[in-house]
């Protein structure tokens, strides 16, 4: 076989995909224009890409189901899938109608009259004050150790200690998404004010606070750790990275990298399973309602769009509950007679 048949067999055994719908591909382009993450528009083109193909092969009009019809897809969607992904896969169609209806393309949402399953409401996981003080206790003997590795110390492993704790403290402090942590810039910090630009969900901007140990930890690892790092990455050709947080080639640490770094840092501390970067998000936004402080104020420290995404967090502690009934009951505190 020559040379030129042989590229022609590799090509014809590479498997080809379908070609993706148009309306579809449109939809998704929308999301990209909103800033979607593409985690969301991949879900997105599998669970409407999945509908349409169903509809198509059923001889459907997408754009004018029946109720039927769609009680058929829905019956097929939760064969064998838990309620929280039938949700999930649902919310994506519904989007993809809303933006079809306000595109002209079709006249309002088919599923808003067809009754479709309720997820249990599950309060976010949290973390006590106790447990952020042992991920920070993680990294100070991470930091000991390497101070004491050799009478010079070992650099680079006291600067990935003291990154971590800036990652940390300023997760903690500010409340923001992961994805927000490896977006954050040297020109989105000011330590002297205390605060930090977040481009968030929707390319909606806002200011996070920073406190005390947060700024401490950020001018520890700016001013002994990151040169360290970036001088590493300086080897290479291109313009150095303008993030705050480096990885240990002076690259920019990306959304995998801090995830990789926080789950060993709560495995090392001994939480519990399921404890995510977002738990420090979740723990940022009770502790302050618990504080007393205002679900307005809330929302903007988070960077939430509405009111309603910030309810999640008005759950209360029991510490709370039993505080607030001993205050406010007039019989919580009476003593009884006998």
């Amino acid at each position: 076989m020559t040379g030129r048949s042989t590229a022609r067999h590799r090509r014809a055994s590479v498997p080809s995909h379908p070609p993706i719908d148009p309306t579809l591909e449109r939809f998704l382009r929308s999301l990209a224009a909103r800033d979607a993450s593409p985690h969301t528009i991949r879900a997105y083109r599998t669970a409407v890409g999945t509908y349409l193909e169903w509809l198509s092969e059923q001889g459907i009009d997408w754009t004018r189901p029946t109720r039927p019809q769609l009680r058929g897809y829905l019956a097929r969607l939760g064969s064998g899938a838990s309620r929280s992904t039938v949700g999930q896969r649902l919310a994506a169609i519904r989007s993809f109608h809303r933006w079809a209806a306000r595109d002209g393309l079709t006249t309002g949402d088919p599923w808003g009259a067809i009754a479709t399953p309720r997820l249990p409401r599950r309060l976010p996981r949290v973390l006590e004050v106790d447990e952020v003080d042992r991920l920070l206790a993680v990294i100070d003997r991470e930091l000991e150790a390497a101070d004491g590795a050799t009478p010079e110390g070992t650099p680079l492993a006291t600067a990935l200690a003291l990154r971590d704790r800036a990652i940390l403290e300023v997760a903690y402090a500010a409340g923001l998404r992961i994805s927000e942590l490896a977006a954050a810039d040297l020109g989105s910090v000011d330590l002297r004010r205390g605060e930090i630009r977040v481009i968030g969900k929707g390319r909606k901007e806002w200011i996070g606070l920073l406190g005390r140990p947060a700024i401490a930890a950020l001018e520890a690892y700016l001013d002994q750790g990151r040169p360290l790092m970036a001088e590493r990455g300086a080897r290479d050709a291109s313009p150095p990275p303008t993030a705050i947080f480096l990885n240990h080639t002076g690259g920019a640490l990306g959304v995998r990298g801090l995830r990789y770094r926080l789950d060993r840092l709560c495995r090392a501390a001994g939480l519990p399973e399921g404890v995510s970067p977002h738990t420090l998000r979740h723990s940022f936004a009770t502790l302050l309602l618990d504080g007393g402080a205002d679900l307005r104020v809330v929302q903007e420290l988070l960077g939430h769009e509405n009111l309603a995404t910030t309810q999640i967090y008005t759950h209360v502690s029991p510490g709370r509950l039993a505080a607030a009934y001993r205050e406010a009951h007039p019989r919580a505190r009476r003593t009884t007679t006998t």
